[in-house]
């Protein structure tokens, strides 16, 4: 179940006040990307970092920085996020009235680009958009807080998804965010997903329990 399972774990629930440490603490670990939740009180109820703390952060791993952004608008914010370290930029389509013009925008800056789905976002906003992606992402709960219990729904979501990543051809990874714990990650993986973003399950016990947390993840 482990082959080619990334493992992402979420910084928003890690001590933000040792941030640099606990990225630090999560690449030993043995985590595949850095995932960081960028949220502006306004398209989520909640406000999280900005481009200064990733670029505060990049020193502290080699690892991709997978940087998800619910703000809105999300186009004059791309070239600060690149510049600041991120390697793959997801973006939500109701984030801007051009999701196209975004993720070509995103590529023009040299980083990968990813479209994020909210539960409720339809299957067909990818019906044009596909081809030009490097990352789906699930979220299988309503973005802007952590700790939230997984929404089932979305493994028919998950499902269909990579039967139409499968119809490119291409290396499209696909990402699910929220409530993945050691319950919903082989459901998860089992529906097609192949990257697995986790805080609260990564995080839990400190330090001295990343490593185990992230296999255990990962189905090892």
């Amino acid at each position: 179940m482990s082959h080619n399972i990334r493992i992402a774990p979420s910084i928003l629930s890690a001590d933000f006040a040792r941030l640099g440490e606990e990225v630090q603490a999560i690449d030993a670990a043995g985590c595949d990307w850095i995932h960081i939740d960028v949220m502006d009180g306004h398209f989520v109820p909640n406000i999280t970092i900005g481009p200064a703390v990733v670029k505060a952060l990049r020193p502290h791993s080699n690892k991709p920085f997978d940087v998800h952004l619910m703000i809105s608008p999300v186009d004059q914010f791309l070239e600060d996020f690149a510049e600041a370290g991120a390697d793959i930029i997801s973006f939500h389509p109701e984030a801007g009235a051009h999701p196209h013009r975004t993720v070509q925008t995103i590529k023009a800056l040299g980083k990968q680009a990813g479209l994020v789905l909210n539960p409720a976002t339809p299957l067909d906003t990818l019906d044009y958009l596909i081809e030009d992606l490097d990352l789906i992402l699930v979220m299988s709960v309503n973005p802007g807080f952590g700790g939230q219990s997984f929404i089932d729904t979305q493994l028919r979501k998950i499902e269909a998804i990579r039967v139409r990543i499968d119809a490119t051809g291409k290396d499209i990874r696909l990402e699910v965010d929220g409530g993945i714990d050691l319950k919903t990650a082989p459901q998860a993986i089992a529906a097609g997903a192949d990257t697995l973003v986790a805080g609260t399950a990564t995080f839990k016990g400190g330090p001295d329990h990343y490593a185990a947390n992230i296999s255990g993840l990962r189905g090892e």
